[in-house]
This record gives C-alpha cells, sequence and structure tokens, in this order.
C-alpha cells in the first residue's frame, strides 16, 4: 500500500469498530432517556464506526447474566478491547463515550 491509497474515501476502513450493548428495564422514561443520549453521542463522535444493541433485561434476562449486569442503565462496549462499562451516569451526554474509552476528548 502506497501513500496514495490513504485517501479520505479510504480512511474509515482503519478506523475502529465499536460493538456496544445497552441494557435497560423496560420502556421507562429513564430508559428511553439512556437510549436517546448513547445513540446521540454514536452518531456524533462514532459515525458509522458503531453497532449499539438495546436490550432490555426483562425480556433478554440471559443476556443480562452473560454481562454480569446488576443495575440498569449499563452501557458495555465489548470492541474494541478492552471491554468496559458504564453504569448509569447519562445525563451528561458528553461523559458517556469517554467514559469507555470511545471519545479522545471530553467536550
Amino acid at each position: 500500500m502506497t501513500s496514495d491509497d490513504l485517501t479520505p474515501e479510504a480512511a474509515p476502513a482503519f478506523e475502529e469498530r465499536y460493538l456496544l450493548r445497552l441494557y435497560v428495564a423496560g420502556a421507562t422514561s429513564r430508559s428511553t432517556a439512556a437510549i436517546q443520549a448513547v445513540q446521540r453521542q454514536c452518531a456524533v463522535q462514532l459515525p458509522g464506526r458503531y453497532t449499539l444493541e438495546v436490550i432490555d433485561v426483562h425480556q433478554q434476562p440471559e443476556l443480562a447474566r452473560a454481562d454480569g449486569i446488576v443495575a440498569t442503565p449499563t452501557l458495555v462496549k465489548h470492541a474494541p478491547p478492552p471491554a468496559r462499562r458504564l453504569v448509569g451516569g447519562f445525563s451528561r451526554d458528553s461523559r458517556i463515550l469517554f467514559a469507555l474509552g470511545c471519545a479522545s476528548t471530553e467536550e
């Protein structure tokens, strides 16, 4: 590969993809607010570079157990390593991805 191959169009192929799971408990206002906050930040900080899975612990308790979820909302970054989690604390949008190590600087 030459430096000519590193065009702006090719750059996204070299950026890391993120796999995030957001665990919520039902369709409560707190769950809805957490979903919206995470979606907003992902759209700004990780455009086109993430997969966000929203998991209701009431509907899929086996996934919650597998990830060791004991409180909601909890956001888990599965990829890229290292795995990290953020429990609650979704009131300040700018800190969400920063806390998981997905954003390089806090806004």
